[in-house]
């Protein structure tokens, strides 16, 4: 869907994908809920369009819809270092993101990019 700034008519949905910094961390039950609660909050408080967010056990997915004026780096920057922030700040178990991440433009994206990122990150424990 087509939005508007003042000065601009834009629609910019971007895929990122990220993983746990630990491999043996399992994004399962109570803390995929929890994540997903926070990326929802997160996207609210910096006027984005959380379109999908999937918590796998090894990675995340997220769709997200932003107005130009905010960088792709940003947006990913604002949902990770946000999101581990507030979850360890609320919670006795601990999340802790790669630096890496993986971000395209919605619809650019191949299953097999994806599947390439999430292979490349195991045992990457920058």
């Amino acid at each position: 869907m087509v939005k508007s700034t003042r000065h601009a008519k834009y629609e910019l949905c971007y895929h990122i994908v990220f993983v746990p910094k630990y491999p043996r961390s399992h994004l399962t039950g109570k803390t995929k809920e929890r994540l997903e609660a926070i990326f929802a909050e997160i996207c609210k408080d910096k006027d984005l369009e959380l379109a999908e967010c999937e918590v796998m056990p090894d990675h995340v997915h997220l769709f997200v819809g932003s107005p130009p004026k905010n960088a792709p780096s940003l947006i990913v920057n604002w949902v990770k270092g946000i999101s581990a922030r507030k979850y360890n700040q609320r919670y006795d178990d601990r999340v802790k993101w790669t630096r890496s991440y993986y971000i395209s433009t919605a619809g650019s994206a191949s299953k097999g990019a994806v599947e390439q990122y999430i292979a490349e990150q195991e045992g990457d424990d920058e």
